[in-house]
Formats: structure tokens, sequence, C-alpha cells
């Protein structure tokens, strides 16, 4: 923790005519107690809504700086963590407090996760970004590489139910052969619940006086601020979010994408309702064909939004009521039967109720390591020298890979088809602003 010396070091340095700043040994506190140099330093991109949840989620740690573009929105955070820096512009932040902070969380709308966490990469910081990754199939792969680049620094994307019990279930469930050969997946959500499949709004609305539009704006194309935007309806915009895949798909499709070691697909085939030029469609189904590997078979994953549920598995029986989560879920196929769960892969069930009784009572050894959850996983992950589970090089990046593919496919409305060892595009046609956009005079990838 080179990091945390220096700052011991300087603040030694300083301390003459003040109340002396001393260290206390680890062995001198007693058990249960952290030493001021062992904790880490944090600064949060993104305070508000999901990203006050990140800020709570690291406050086992020391939090450093808070940073968020509306003043309003900060204000819990400012209140619960009154001795934290603050800032408005990420880059000032990045910039001048490099020499300080040990980990960055980034939970930014979706158009600025590439640009801040590409900084905080280049800076040699740990960081967490919250899915997706990144926006487009270019910021991903761009992401990804940096990371590969930065082995000791210790990256995790917020996909929250990869460190959960559940995703660990499955796989050990599925490894057992309680369903055989899995040849499909199904998962439904009942996302969008944000306004899609409209056109752009053309009624004035003046910013909110603590709200800084320019800097929500970030990389984007400069346009007229409108409420339907921000804090929350960003998400159907094509230019600021993802839709209901880059929302929920990064959680729902995680433990397949796990389990059977996915990559790269063959093909993704898209249907919706009406597209329109600048947001996503109400309704969505997304068919990706990944081919033999790894000593399985082919295997399809079949994505749908819009509160659309897949079919009744056969070993459901007639009698029970097919009603999923409402909320979202996965539902998996293999030859020798079906399990379902809900959208972090918590509580999977076997569909044959006698099959899931007699399972029940004999669980599969717990063969995967269990987590204190996502926060600790990275924070004990950069004690340990050792990448989490969701790193970006390894796993989240190819994740939401596969997810900003499917928005690819459903934007352009055609077919894609991939090479499955390189992941290039065979697929022509489709506008290279949409794979990796241009960035606003001032920000940079």
């Amino acid at each position: 923790m080179t990091d945390s010396i220096s700052r011991r070091d300087s603040i030694k340095k300083t301390a003459a005519g003040v109340a002396a700043f001393t260290i206390v040994p680890r062995h001198v506190l007693g058990k249960g107690f952290r030493a001021p140099s062992d904790t880490l330093n944090v600064a949060c991109i993104g305070v508000g809504g999901m990203g006050f949840n990140d800020v709570k989620g690291m406050a086992h740690e020391n939090i450093y700086a808070l940073c968020d573009i509306d003043s309003r929105n900060a204000e819990r955070a400012v209140k619960m963590w009154p001795q934290a820096k603050r800032y408005t512009d990420y880059r000032e932040l990045l910039a001048k407090e490099a020499s300080s902070i040990d980990v960055v969380t980034i939970s930014t709308p979706d158009h600025s996760h590439a640009p801040a966490t590409m900084m905080a990469l280049k800076a040699g910081k740990h960081v967490y970004t919250q899915k997706p990754l990144a926006r487009t199939v270019g910021e991903v792969r761009a992401l990804k590489d940096e990371a590969a680049r930065r082995p000791k620094q210790m990256t995790q994307m917020g996909n929250q139910g990869h460190a959960g019990e559940g995703i660990r279930q499955i796989r050990e469930i599925v490894e057992a052969g309680h369903i055989g050969n899995v040849q499909r997946v199904e998962f439904w959500t009942n996302r969008p619940i944000w306004p899609q499949a409209i056109n752009r709004p053309t009624d004035m609305h003046n910013v909110p006086p603590t709200f800084d539009w320019n800097l929500w704006l970030g990389p984007a194309a400069e346009r007229p601020f409108h409420p339907g935007y921000a804090h929350f309806n960003w998400r159907g915009w094509w230019d600021f979010g993802t839709g209901a895949m880059g929302d929920m798909a990064c959680h729902i499709m995680d433990a397949p994408f796990w389990v059977l070691g996915l990559r790269y697909p063959t093909r993704v085939i898209p249907e919706s309702t009406a597209l329109f030029a600048e947001t996503a469609p109400k309704m969505s189904r997304i068919t990706y064909e990944f081919p033999a590997a790894n000593g399985r078979g082919p295997v399809t994953l079949t994505w749908r939004d819009g509160s659309i549920y897949p079919p009744r598995p056969s070993e459901y029986g007639p009698d029970r009521p097919w009603v999923p989560d409402a909320d979202g879920g996965q539902l998996w196929i293999g030859d020798k039967g079906t399990l379902i769960a809900g959208t972090y892969g918590q509580d999977p069930q076997l569909c044959d109720p006698v099959k899931q009784a007699a399972l029940a009572k004999a669980m599969p050894a717990k063969k995967y390591p269990r987590t204190e959850g996502v926060y600790k996983e990275l924070t004990s992950a950069i004690r340990a020298g050792t990448q989490p589970g969701s790193n970006f090089a390894g796993y989240a990046g190819p994740l939401t890979e596969m997810i900003v593919l499917g928005n690819l496919a459903v934007r352009s409305g055609q077919t894609i088809d991939l090479d499955t060892t390189s992941g290039a595009l065979k697929t022509t046609g489709i506008p290279q602003e949409w794979i990796l956009p241009t960035y606003r005079s001032g920000w940079t990838l």
C-alpha cells in the first residue's frame, strides 16, 4: 500500500505546530480494529440514487471524496460523510486527489461510465463501476484492454449477484447434472419502467439551480436540458443509456455467462416493437446463438423485456399457475430438467416438484467460495492482490460486450453475425458512432 505510506509520511511532515498524527500499529488496537494506515481512501463519483448505495457499500473504508453534478442529489451522502471532500467534476477530482485516493466508485448514467472509468484506471486506481461497464461495444473493449494492461489494479463491475449465493448454487446444481446438458436459457424483465419509444422533446425548461447540465451531458452531444432525461429517464435514450438490457441483463444473464463459459455468440437476432431514432423500443426479444465449447453443446439464450414471459416449461405441470417473478428471472432448459431462478440468481429451484424436493434434501457440495458481498469482495481482493469475480478484463468486459451487442442488433434492426474467436462483426452497414461514439470536446476515452 505505497499510497497509504506516502500519505502517512506527508501528514507527519506537515504536522509541525499542530497535534501530532500517530499511526497506531494494528496489534495495539486489538482484535477487530484496523489502523488508519490500513484503510483505503475511496472517492465516489455519482452519490445519489444507486450511487448512494455504493457509497454506503464502501463505508467500511474511508469515504475520502464525494462527487456529484447535483448538490441536491448529493445531500444525503454529504450529511452522512461531512468530512469527505466535495467535487462536482470528476475530472477535477481525479486530477487533484490522485495521490490521496486508492479506490474510485463510478455510479453515473451509462454514457459517462467509460470516460470516468478510463480516467480512473489511467490514474492508477482500483475501480468499481456500476453496470453496464459501458454503453457501446467499442467503449467496453477499450476498458477491457486497459484493465488487462493493469493487472495490479483491482476492478469490479456492480452486478451484485455475481458475488452472491444464488449464482454459486446454480453452478453447483448444473455441474452436478440435475438438469443435464443445458440447451437453452430464457430471461425476462419488467423493464423498461421509464419512457421509451418516444421522440426528442421540444418544450423548453430551465436547468435546476443545483444541477450542472454541462457536466451531466459529459461526453454526449449538446442538447437543451429537459427533465425527461435526468435524473432517471435517461435509461431509455440511446445517447445516455442502454435501455432494459443495460439496466438488468448484467444481472439476469450473469449466471449462464459464468456457468457455461460463454464468450462471443455466432449470431444475435433482434425482434422488437417499432424502432425510434433516439430511444429504445417498448419491447424486444433478442436471441443469442452460441457455438459448442468447453465440452458442452451449442446454447441459445433468449432475452425478453417489456414483461414478456417465456413459455411454461413442461416439467412445471399443468395444474400450477405459470406466474414467474414479475420483476424478472431466468429459466434454464436442459435435456434432463429445468431450473428457475430470480434476477440475481437467487432461490434457484428445479421446476419438477419431485426433483426439487429431493434436491432440497441433498444440495450439491459448495464447490465455489462464498463472498461477503460485492463491496467487501473488492476491498478484500485489493488487499490480497487478486482480481474479484466480476473484474473488467476477465469477466465484466466480456459479459457487458455480449449485452450491448444485443442493443446494437435491436437499434440497427438487423441480425448481427460475429467471428466467435475475435468478436469481429461480420455484419456491415452499422454506423461507427453506434459502436464507438465521438466524445464532445473536453472528454476523452
